[in-house]
């Protein structure tokens, strides 16, 4: 058995088919000449990887959802200051 090296996008590639595209292990790994057990592993070390991203994800989310209820805030905020120096007004 050779130990021929892969490059990552190769195992990138290779592990999106499976996780994204819903292709059957076995049949990625036919097709791309790769070992069943050596495409499991590249699977489970993309795992951390792919979780990592959704958090990022869902920060960044989050901070735009944070971003749009300070505009929102800061607005209310300039209305009522023009309100209470409306009302604070003497009334000659």
């Amino acid at each position: 058995m050779s130990s021929s090296k892969f490059t990552q996008e190769f195992k990138d590639e290779a592990v999106r088919q499976v996780t994204e595209r819903n292709y059957p292990a076995r049949e990625v790994a036919e097709r791309l000449g790769v070992a069943l057990n050596t495409l499991y592993i590249w699977i489970r070390k993309a795992r951390p990887a792919q979780a990592e991203a959704d958090e990022l994800a869902a920060q960044k989310r989050e901070i735009q959802l944070l971003k749009a209820e300070i505009k929102r805030l800061k607005e209310e905020r300039d209305i009522l200051k023009k309100a209470a120096a409306y009302f604070a007004k003497d009334p000659e």
